[in-house]
């Protein structure tokens, strides 16, 4: 079997994509705790869109909800074995991962004050 030979320019190339492919798929985590006081409300409705709900208290604090992600219900399946009757039987768990939220509490100034995450 005959290979083909590779070009020089090929490689770098290669590696370049490969490069752009790893950092574009790469995710960030946010740090909150590094916002708190400077983040504001209207860049948080840029980033991540209206909130799902979102409430004023009387001293001016703004809180706000966004479903960050979905919950979903698991079922998991196997064969279990018996020896005794030479066969297996199907068995079933079931699971449910809840709905994951991100609580964010903005000063009357509209600056972040406090930030959570909730599972429900």
């Amino acid at each position: 079997m005959k290979m083909l030979p590779l070009r020089r320019g090929f490689s770098p190339l290669l590696l370049v994509l490969l490069t752009v492919l790893a950092f574009g798929c790469a995710t960030s985590k946010v740090d909150w705790a590094g916002r708190v006081g400077v983040y504001t409300f209207d860049q948080a409705v840029l980033d991540l869109g209206p909130p799902d709900k979102q409430a004023k208290l009387t001293d001016g604090t703004l809180v706000a909800e966004w479903l960050t992600r979905r919950g979903r219900d698991h079922l998991y399946g196997s064969a279990t074995y018996f020896p005794y009757y030479g066969s297996a039987f199907p068995t079933y768990v079931e699971g449910y991962s809840p709905d994951s939220f991100l609580r964010l509490s903005f000063a009357p100034d509209g600056t972040l004050k406090a930030w959570k995450k909730l599972a429900r």
